[in-house]
């Protein structure tokens, strides 16, 4: 009897687990390939072949075309310079079709073809990444009146050093932070990474 309430205890403690758990500084980045746009122009994104460059920024957003992910693209164009100046890569990651992302990319009031953003609509990457996907709501529609029609990741962004280890992590839900200070704390980083 009381083997069965141990092993029935067990069982219920394993299932109350998340299946992922999310990654910490100082753990490996799961690595990932992407198709990815930039500048609308479509490609495959690699981690590996980025974090032979130097530092990667990723950061996980919501929809493309939408309030805050629109003015956290224009920021990371804005500020492009300075995380090449650092030796850095960004990346945005986002369950958008690359349809959506080649647009998105191009257009000079967000991505304005500074920097590449890729395409998860399954969203594994972010679930490797331990970032929660909230499905999309029936009818929601974009700052242009398209139906938006997929899954949204929850606004994170890694920071990954040049080993492949994350170096920071922060989220707007944990963090309680802008969209414009994702931005800003991930070169803070990259630059202190820049001058070690």
């Amino acid at each position: 009897m009381k083997k069965n309430l141990f092993l029935g205890l067990a069982i219920s403690a394993a299932l109350s687990i998340p299946a992922f758990a999310a990654i910490q500084p100082g753990d490996r980045a799961p690595e990932f390939s992407a198709p990815a746009s930039l500048a609308g122009k479509q490609f495959h994104f690699s981690l590996r072949a980025a974090l032979k460059k130097g530092p990667v920024v990723v950061y996980f957003y919501p929809s493309a075309f939408t309030g805050g992910c629109d003015l956290e693209a224009h920021t990371f164009a804005q500020e492009k310079d300075q995380f090449t100046a650092a030796g850095a890569t960004i990346i945005g990651v986002s369950e958008d079709s690359i349809a959506r992302l080649n647009e998105f990319s191009a257009d000079p009031k967000y991505c304005a073809g500074r920097f590449p953003v890729a395409s998860n609509p399954s969203g594994s990457i972010g679930t490797s990444y331990g970032v929660t996907s909230s499905p999309g709501r029936p009818g929601a529609k974009d700052v242009r009146g398209v139906e938006i029609g997929h899954g949204f990741f929850a606004r994170t962004t890694f920071v990954i050093g040049k080993d492949g280890k994350i170096v920071a992590e922060f989220s707007s839900q944990a963090d309680h932070l802008s969209p414009p200070e994702h931005v800003k704390r991930a070169l803070a980083i990259v630059q202190q990474l820049a001058r070690k």
